[in-house]
């Protein structure tokens, strides 16, 4: 049991101040020798030997878990000793645990008074009174705490925090005065300082502060770009465009100069300036990316205000992509643009072309195109780019599956099975379960279609063992089982689950009856046939469902149905010697005897074997 987490302060007070996170004690200076601040009678030497006898008993029960124990000890140990700081402080948890608020305080408050110079204590409480929103008490606890040890700047961090709470920007500037004694000058408190005049309405203070900041260190052009967004905000525009203009003398390549001076642009209303300001910001060759993407978005959003002509921003893209060594990430940003906008989809695949064209690892930009060339059936195109993305990209396991799925949909079975081994070769413990799974389903669909039994089983196997709810697959390999007459209680087992997650599937009902029929359980296998057969319109219906509910109905004892069915598939295209044997005889006849049936007539009439046609597998 974690005892620390009611009293863990860091989200507490960045939910309540919506500020920065609470800092780590553990990172503060090492406190001050600990003192004994409360003088409390010596107990006898037996009685200090049972008390921490219990007491470390406590503990020990407590960290094997066997809280009531522990408490109950505690209770002992308090009693040989009522003036024990430390086991109110233990005891403050339980309480706490149980919901027991105010005992809890109570106990803590206890440990506190009993020994004030104990930091850890004092911490505790501090935490509880920000965890209750009791803030002015924990005001008081964490002033405690950083008078005793002057050290802790960490404490007068949460003090900030707690005057900006009640908006009490004088104790605020004082708690930064302080900080700023124990830690030195720095770039941070200067700006926190200036954002507290802001907060008071102090406009003058506010820049001086900034302007104090920037002066102090004139070589740093981000705090005289700074000085400047401060006088925009201010109405000092001119003021603004002189800093700006200062900054770019210096440094004419400064991106947060030259933004700031396009934000200047704008706001006086100077559209031509601004726009070739944003020419020079977005074709810049040592403009970061990143600002290149901000601004681009900001022109966007601009635009969308504006009208939405979204020439203007394909034009702006064009001209940014023509640049030497264009960046992906704006041509990314680029055709998702052409997405949002929901052009002709021909367009936006040519955009995620160029993005691999510029970056042929782009993982995002190539599964999109290949989604969409996905959607649009251009299987060879997908088949083209999954085999760039093996070489780019050969540990991504969506790129093997589009690829062999590709080949599957052609027809190309062993193309299917190349890729389908090259993308399980890759697999390991991040892949996804349901992606392995599903390729090694139809790689033992593939198997089994080829006549390799044993492959295809050990398919079916990995694919249950990464996703032992796989229902198609637990329906093919139940399916294909009971064809052989072999382990059907495996292939029950197997089906049943399907029927459970499927009720309504026509397929998957028709494979448990058909495995009931195989365990020779008639009456259940037509009740399950029924539903089959109902569940299933006239496109569905296969030739090879409409055979096994006339075998089903045969062996119920029901002939005439059965030849109705038996007709169906036959009239189907289902015209196997096993089928004409079943129509000609009435009876159902199973596939072995069907065939030696037919071999003794070809050998009387023809002196050879005819080969028999053996019936298709329907998944």
């Amino acid at each position: 049991m974690n005892w620390n987490a009611k009293y863990v302060a860091c989200g507490m007070v960045a939910l309540l101040l919506g500020t920065a996170a609470l800092p780590s004690f553990a990172r503060k200076k090492k406190a001050k020798e600990v003192k004994t601040a409360v003088e409390t009678p010596q107990l006898p030497a037996n009685d200090r030997k049972r008390f921490d006898y219990f007491f470390l008993e406590a503990i020990r029960q407590q960290n094997a878990g066997n809280l009531s124990a522990a408490f109950e000890l505690l209770e002992h140990a308090r009693r040989i000793n009522p003036q024990a700081a430390e086991v109110y402080f233990y005891e403050s948890m339980y309480y706490s645990k149980m919901k027991q608020d105010s005992i809890a305080l109570a106990c803590m408050e206890k440990s506190v008074a009993l020994n004030p110079e104990n930091q850890t204590f004092s911490e505790r409480l501090a935490q509880y009174y920000i965890g209750t929103q009791q803030f002015d008490k924990a005001i008081d606890a964490y002033e405690s705490i950083y008078a005793h040890n002057h050290e802790n700047t960490d404490a007068l961090r949460i003090l900030l925090q707690l005057y900006q709470q009640g908006n009490n920007y004088e104790k605020m500037l004082y708690t930064l005065g302080r900080i700023e004694k124990e830690e030195g000058e720095s770039e941070q408190l200067a700006l926190s300082k200036m954002r507290i005049y802001e907060m008071m309405g102090d406009a003058k203070s506010a820049y001086t502060a900034l302007k104090t900041l920037s002066d102090t260190h004139p070589l740093d052009m981000a705090y005289k770009t700074m000085l400047g967004n401060w006088l925009m905000q201010h109405d000092r525009q001119k003021e603004a465009y002189k800093l700006f203009t200062d900054v770019l003398k210096e440094e004419p390549d400064n991106a947060y100069a030259e933004s700031s001076l396009y934000d200047y642009y704008n706001a006086t209303h100077q559209e031509a300036e601004a726009r070739k300001m944003l020419d020079r910001i977005l074709l810049g060759n040592t403009t970061p990316v990143d600002t290149k993407l901000v601004m681009i978005r900001s022109f966007i959003q601009d635009n969308e205000r504006n009208g939405a002509d979204s020439t203007q921003v394909l034009a702006l893209f064009d001209k940014m992509l023509q640049v030497p060594k264009p960046s992906s990430d704006i041509a990314a940003m680029r055709a998702a643009y052409m997405s949002l906008k929901e052009m002709p989809k021909d367009t936006i695949n040519q955009a995620f072309e160029k993005v691999l064209e510029i970056a042929p690892d782009n993982v995002e930009a190539r599964l999109q195109l290949v989604q969409n060339l996905w959607d649009d059936k251009k299987y060879d195109k997908v088949i083209e780019m999954t085999d760039q993305a093996q070489a780019y990209n050969p540990d991504e396991m969506v790129f093997y599956y589009f690829g062999g799925m590709a080949h599957y949909l052609k027809g190309d079975d062993d193309k299917t099975l190349d890729t389908f081994r090259k993308g399980v070769a890759q697999v390991n413990e991040k892949s996804s379960p349901e992606l392995v799974s599903d390729l090694y389903m139809i790689m033992g669909d593939i198997l089994n279609k080829k006549g390799l039994e044993k492959e295809s089983y050990a398919a079916y196997d990995s694919c249950l063992q990464w996703k032992d709810d796989n229902i198609p697959a637990l329906n093919n390999y139940a399916y294909y089982i009971s064809l052989k007459g072999e382990n059907l209680h495996k292939a029950e087992q197997m089906s049943y689950k399907t029927i459970k997650a499927e009720p309504k599937n026509g397929t998957y009902l028709d494979t448990y009856a058909w495995i009931l029929f195989m365990e020779e359980r008639y009456h259940e296998a037509k009740i399950y046939m029924d539903q089959a057969i109902a569940n299933m319109d006239s496109t569905e219906t296969s030739n090879v469902v409409l055979e096994h509910a006339g075998d089903i109905y045969a062996m119920n004892g029901l002939t005439d149905e059965a030849m109705k069915y038996w007709k169906k598939s036959y009239d189907g295209g289902n015209k196997t010697d096993a089928m004409e044997l079943k129509l000609k005889y009435k009876k159902y006849i199973p596939e072995e005897e069907a065939e030696k049936m037919t071999d003794m007539y070809s050998t009387e009439r023809f002196g050879v074997k005819k080969k028999t046609i053996k019936r298709k597998t329907r998944r």
